[in-house]
């Protein structure tokens, strides 16, 4: 229910084909935050023939992204990218790293709006990362982030 509910997001910012299969997959090696894989990464090509080279670039980036050494500089255009498969660093292209954090906005959203205690939990620190890559975000899903992570008190 959770990968669709991301790919149902990203349709609606008005994301391309392959990064909506990107987030319907986003698990698929499993992440820095949910170490179980539905496919080790050594099979790359297998998952890149049912969604696409493009959508699966997005999701291997996506998996391999070893939060703590790639997060605190993530805003920044020469960004470093640590595969925490490899342990190599790299420097996506933009559109990738645009991707990279528009899926990890939809993911993180949909965490935040079903489990209140996720939210509570990750909530500020989640507003602040999205709000220092806020250039890398869409404008749907900057509205969404401030939604969610930063709703306006009710009176």
């Amino acid at each position: 229910m959770h990968l669709q509910r991301v790919r149902e997001q990203l349709a609606e910012w008005g994301a391309r084909p392959a990064l909506q299969l990107a987030g319907l997959c986003h698990a698929s090696y499993g992440t820095d935050g949910f170490p179980v894989a539905l496919l080790p990464p050594d099979r790359r090509t297998e998952l890149a023939a049912v969604i696409g080279a493009e959508a699966e670039a997005i999701v291997y980036l996506y998996a391999s992204c070893d939060r703590k050494a790639t997060y605190p500089k993530l805003a920044d255009a020469d960004a470093v990218f640590r595969d925490r498969f490899t342990g190599r660093d790299r420097v996506p292209e933009p559109r990738l790293r645009r991707d990279f954090v528009e899926l990890t906005a939809a993911n993180e959203l949909d965490l935040a709006r079903v489990d209140p205690s996720f939210r509570e939990k990750w909530g500020a620190e989640l507003l602040a990362l999205f709000t220092r890559v806020r250039p890398l975000l869409s404008e749907p899903a900057r509205s969404a982030c401030r939604a969610v992570l930063a709703p306006e008190p009710r009176p």
